[in-house]
């Protein structure tokens, strides 16, 4: 029988676990502050407390994500040790 080629699938890890982290492209933050590097966070939520949150987003004008990026920044500032 013939070997099979070897070939990196979309499962495929980088050598670099600095790499593995962080995004390629560098993004600016709807704030102004440009980390350079986004990352998803996934959490598992009730219905209505969905609900609510876009509720409460469209009220004010932002989408859940900015909406929720600020509420996250704001209950999580930067330590002193940690660059901004």
């Amino acid at each position: 029988m013939s070997e099979r080629p070897t070939r990196k699938g979309f499962a495929a890890r980088p050598a670099d676990p600095e790499q593995w982290i962080k995004a390629a492209e560098a993004r600016s933050s709807s704030n102004g502050s440009a980390d350079g590097f986004t990352a998803r966070l996934t959490i598992d939520i009730t219905p209505d407390l969905r609900g609510r949150i876009k509720i409460a987003a469209f009220g004010r004008g932002q989408t859940v994500a900015d909406m929720l990026r600020e509420l996250l920044a704001r209950e999580f500032p930067p330590t002193s040790g940690e660059a901004s």
